[in-house]
């Protein structure tokens, strides 16, 4: 009997002595945020939408609330430009910090505000990877969320084959962890991107346009942001959801 409560004890001992102190800096994890600004998904009439629930997003997890994960890095770029392959600059983190909400939503709309003519998604996977990899940040967990009707721009493509020529191989690798979710598409669109996108290792989780705009069903006006739980479980459960590798049937 003493013998097993001694075990115990040791046990026990060991794991708080595991367990990391309250004021340790958040494990390392990469967040990239892709806008669309062409021309279709602004007058698509979901762009402002996704502008203020992206500066939401943004701030809720410079804060970790509700338990969102905290990443240590975070850059915000955009997916087209005049021509295919177009390379973009992407903000990083220390251009947000001590920012509010409506001071990011501002910001973004600032640095983004032309009308791109396509929407090129393998060109901004491949300076993603070209980002991770430069800034070393290949051990962390990467992911990819992108504010988009998810309509791509490839000459010569059509229907589903737009799709499968969506290319993720720059991303499988970059890190043990890769997740891209695609928020604001048609239901058909997105069921399309599930079904169509060639992909091994990334996690891919889509929200269709009528979905996302309900967060703003939990959105307290007038409250503080410390305030806003029912936003932050929402976006937890319903744009943060724990994806599975492999394809969405």
């Amino acid at each position: 009997m003493k013998r097993s409560f001694l075990v115990a004890a040791t046990l026990g001992a060991l794991i708080v002595g595991c367990a990391p102190p309250k004021n340790a800096p958040p494990p390392k994890s990469t967040l990239v945020i892709g806008m669309d600004v062409s021309g279709s998904f602004r007058k698509g009439g979901h762009f402002d939408d996704a502008i203020d629930f992206a500066a939401l997003y943004i701030y809720a997890h410079m804060k970790g609330y509700q338990d969102l994960r905290r990443p240590t890095d975070i850059f915000i770029g955009t997916m087209g430009g005049e021509r295919p392959g177009e390379a973009k600059t992407f903000h990083p983190i220390q251009d947000l910090t001590g920012k509010s909400p409506s001071q990011i939503a501002a910001s973004l709309r600032a640095w983004f505000p032309e009308d791109d003519p396509i929407t090129d998604y393998n060109a901004f996977f491949e300076r993603v990877a070209v980002h991770v990899q430069r800034q070393n940040l290949g051990l962390a967990p990467l992911s990819i969320v992108m504010f988009s009707d998810g309509i791509p721009d490839i000459p010569g493509a059509k229907g589903d084959e737009l799709y499968r020529r969506i290319n993720m191989t720059s991303l499988e690798y970059l890190s043990r962890s890769v997740t891209v979710r695609l928020l604001y598409a048609s239901p058909k669109v997105a069921q399309r991107w599930e079904h169509n996108v060639p992909r091994k290792r990334v996690r891919l989780w889509t929200q269709d346009a009528e979905v996302m705009e309900g967060w703003r069903r939990h959105f307290v006006s007038t409250g503080r942001p410390e305030q806003q739980d029912s936003l932050w479980s929402w976006m937890k459960n319903v744009v943060d959801f724990r994806v599975r590798r492999g394809k969405m049937i």
